[in-house]
């Protein structure tokens, strides 16, 4: 395992450097890569390819996405989406944004302020993770409520780009984090070394939960969509393409599509965790119907925060990006303030809700599940929800 010596996280340098790193490396989008200053950015026609910050698609998590595509939202408005895993670790994702390689990416709040910082050109058009998505994990009997006492503690990551994640979120609920001890320990092995004695904590996320869980990784969780006052990750673009109007016609399509993919998703759960492992036929192997559908619903919640306190699906909580990019530079993260309601816009959200609601309420009702997720029993999966949480 690799330990981290900069507990101030990643400089402009490093972040370059971690990013060109995952740039020159990764080929999950169709051979090599260009370099950040030889790429220009593709047409806007045709197939638009999506970037996962996570270093693989065959997960839970972009349920909307797969859901709008099978029950026809996507097509209907014209949008042709294609899935591709970047470089684990987030920083890479940015990069293939900025530089024409993807359309679109998922970055986490940490990567995107770096990227403001480094002037790529990005901006948030969807705020997808309402609440903290993230978690600390321990091992059982193991946990702390009052994160302070990671103070001279180990911390396991999976990615050294990981600690601009997780700094900011123990800072901001009151941890000294020049006290922390940071370890790469590798993707995607951490939780197996946390599992092993190594480290004190690792870092984690809603949706992994339920798969740690169903391969007897059993930890206890501070929860941070229990415990955090920030965000999580969101769907960045290029700034050109939202003041481009054909591909701004585009961008306000693709969020629509996501937000009914959303909803659908709100009031049939297992019909969207069948979608995803229809397209992804390894979920289906590797989660199961009962942590497929756990782990589903355990992301969709800190995406729907109090969705009756929003504008709609997407709505940004610019207040806690603001907090986030703050605490960003208080702990040295970033060297310059960021006015968050640049970089991170509500404007497509209203007209992005404007959709039957009850169409897509009905569409989901009706979803013929298969019989091994039509015998989940989801008045258990509710009761049990949050028996691993310690806050």
């Amino acid at each position: 395992m690799k330990r981290l010596i900069n507990q101030t996280g990643l400089s402009r340098r490093n972040f370059l450097k971690v990013s060109s790193a995952g740039v020159v490396t990764a080929t999950g989008l169709g051979g090599g890569l260009m370099s950040a200053t030889s790429a220009m950015a593709a047409p806007y026609s045709g197939k638009h390819t999506w970037i996962s910050p996570r270093g693989t698609i065959e997960v839970m998590d972009d349920y909307a996405i797969w859901v709008a595509q099978a029950m026809g939202y996507f097509g209907d408005l014209g949008v042709e989406l294609e899935l591709q895993p970047g470089p684990p670790g987030g920083t890479a994702v940015v990069q293939f944004v900025s530089v024409g390689q993807a359309d679109m990416g998922f970055p986490a709040p940490g990567i995107l302020g770096n990227s403001i910082e480094n002037e790529m050109g990005l901006v948030s058009i969807f705020g997808t993770g309402y609440l903290d998505l993230f978690n600390i994990a321990f091992r059982k009997g193991e946990g702390m409520t009052d994160l302070r006492g990671l103070e001279g503690k180990t911390v396991l990551l999976g990615s050294a780009a990981w600690q601009s994640i997780a700094d900011p979120m123990l800072k901001a609920v009151g941890v000294d984090v020049s006290k922390v001890n940071y370890v790469e320990a590798g993707f995607p092995n951490w939780t197996a070394a946390l599992a092993a004695g190594e480290g004190d904590a690792c870092l984690s996320w809603e949706g992994l939960r339920a798969l740690l869980e169903k391969n007897n990784q059993k930890f206890d969780y501070w929860m941070g969509m229990r415990g955090s006052p920030l965000p999580s990750n969101s769907q960045v673009v290029r700034r050109a393409d939202v003041e481009d109007p054909d591909k701004k016609a585009f961008l306000q399509a693709y969020v629509k599509g996501m937000a009914m993919g959303h909803e659908f998703a709100e009031h049939n759960p297992r019909a969207a965790a069948d979608i995803v492992f229809k397209a992804l036929p390894a979920t289906r192997q590797g989660f199961g119907p009962r942590a497929g559908t756990e782990s589903l619903m355990q992301i969709h919640r800190t995406f729907k925060g109090d969705l009756s306190a929003r504008a709609g699906w997407g709505e940004h909580d610019i207040a806690g990006f603001q907090k986030f990019f703050d605490v960003q530079k208080e702990i040295g993260l970033l060297s310059t303030d960021i006015n968050a309601g640049d970089f991170v816009v509500n404007d497509f959200v209203a007209e992005g809700n404007n959709f039957d609601k009850e169409k897509v309420k009905a569409d989901a009702m009706a979803y013929e599940l298969p019989e091994d997720l039509a015998a989940v029993d989801m008045d258990d999966v509710e009761a049990n929800f949050y028996n691993s949480a310690i806050n």
